[in-house]
């Protein structure tokens, strides 16, 4: 009996690992199996009733009644609002004309639309699709080689898991209890920096592979009419939003949270103004994000009375004497981890990821010391944007990459899931260097919080 309260934690975190994999969903198998350990732990002593009674409080001190998660829904219903305007539509029109002279210029303006986009709403899957939708038929027309065209559209997708207003840095910032605006700041150029990586790639590729992209050509005079005025409004109204969300976060005129419902009012004016905002579009965009957002939270409710009951029964203090026991290093402790999330992103969402590793890795974290490479008070927040950068390749690497899922579905017979698998190896490949740059040159995340953000 001592022996099996000792194993405890571990052999709970095993049983989420399986229920995993049955294909139920994912806060039924949370929810299923915090209750089955609850009363264990209740058998064993290892609760009291008070104990168990205290988790629909800790659900709503931890979730309902969260500050920081209120920017989760506004930031989904900006991106949201940012698809049923077409304004997103009109930014990837104007830069496929203003590159139509440069080789594989197509492919580069899907980066810099999965870009804007990304600084602009943080939602992936309706980035993937729009995209998808959009720009696939277009390339494939012109003569784009299909691991090409699929490769960059699933990439450039996803790059608002990465850049803010990302809500999955919203969701990582809660459960490392760390400052959000300083997550966003951490995160603003690593994720420029692999989006312009992608770009060099991009250029590369179509001046060594020119068979893959159509040669350069020329506007027609009605393309070419009125051209700038174009990307004047269709690239200002991204930007306004941009600058509305991140430019009052990093002014310090507004919290991440309050900057959330700035940018949720500028998406509504933007629309208002571009003329293509009514009942109908604001009822299609109310009912889209009230569906991504009660998933989430659903999921977000169920990992925390989770995390509650393992923390309980000695979860943090099993992964402590876990990780000494090992007698590892702390840089193998953290390429483990890196290795760990990398593995677990071929077969879960981002959302299971962070609910599940990162309460367990925080603990090895706090004891981790890397000298002076990374000072110690920085080191988590260091860690989250690695994190955030291995995350991205859990959308893209196959059987279960969500983004190629998307993909799929939004292009139909157009190409098959082998170009989309092959396409996206090289950009997995890009993310992964990234990664290691960032471990290299920690200075990329942490330079522009500290210019910026008193401490």
């Amino acid at each position: 009996m001592e022996t099996l309260t000792e194993f405890l934690p571990a052999i709970m975190f095993l049983s989420l690992i399986v229920g995993l994999f049955s294909a139920l969903p994912v806060p039924i198998v949370l929810s299923g199996i915090t209750l089955i350990f609850a009363f264990i732990a209740l058998a064993l002593g290892e609760m009291r009733f008070v104990h168990i009674s205290l988790i629909p409080t800790r659900i709503y001190g931890g979730v309902i009644d969260n500050a920081v998660l209120v920017a989760a829904p506004m930031f989904i219903f900006m991106g949201v609002m940012m698809e049923k305007t077409r304004i997103a539509e009109d930014l990837l029109l104007t830069l496929q004309k203003l590159l139509a002279r440069v080789p594989g210029g197509l492919s580069l303006a899907v980066v810099l639309m999965g870009t804007i986009l990304a600084a602009a709403t943080g939602i992936i899957g309706a980035s993937v699709v729009m995209l998808t939708v959009m720009a696939l038929p277009t390339m494939m027309r012109a003569g784009y080689a299909a691991p090409l065209a699929t490769g960059t559209i699933a990439s450039a997708g996803t790059l608002g898991i990465l850049i803010p207003p990302s809500v999955m840095l919203v969701f990582m910032s809660d459960l490392l209890s760390l400052n959000l605006a300083k997550v966003f700041v951490a995160a603003f150029l690593p994720g420029l920096f692999l989006a312009a990586v992608y770009l060099v790639y991009i250029v590369a590729r179509s001046f060594l592979r020119p068979g893959e992209t159509p040669p350069a050509a020329k506007l027609s005079a009605a393309d070419s009419k009125g051209l700038w005025r174009e990307a004047l409004v269709s690239v200002s109204f991204p930007l306004l939003l941009i600058i509305a969300v991140l430019g009052s976060i990093i002014g310090g005129f507004a919290s991440p949270t309050e900057a959330s419902g700035v940018g949720a009012f500028a998406a509504l004016v933007l629309g208002l103004v571009r003329g293509r905002l009514n009942l109908n579009v604001l009822g299609e965009a109310v009912d889209g994000s009230l569906r991504t957002i009660a998933l989430l939270f659903f999921i977000f409710a169920a990992a925390t009375a989770f995390a509650y009951v393992f923390r309980k029964i000695g979860g943090d203090d099993f992964i402590i004497e876990l990780a000494r026991s090992l007698n590892l290093g702390d840089w193998t402790l953290l390429f483990t981890m890196m290795a760990i999330v990398f593995v677990m992103g071929f077969f879960f969402d981002w959302i299971e990821i962070t609910l599940i590793l990162l309460p367990i890795f925080a603990p090895i974290v706090d004891l981790m010391d890397l000298g002076d490479h990374v000072a110690k008070a920085d080191l988590v927040y260091w860690f989250t944007i690695l994190v955030a950068v291995n995350l991205q390749t859990s959308f893209l690497t196959p059987p279960f990459g969500f983004a190629l899922f998307y993909m799929k579905g939004a292009a139909g017979d157009l190409v098959s899931m082998g170009d989309i698998y092959r396409g996206i190896i090289p950009f997995v490949l890009l993310q992964i260097a990234v990664l290691f740059i960032l471990i290299w040159q920690p200075e990329i995340a942490l330079w522009l919080p500290a210019q910026v953000l008193t401490k």
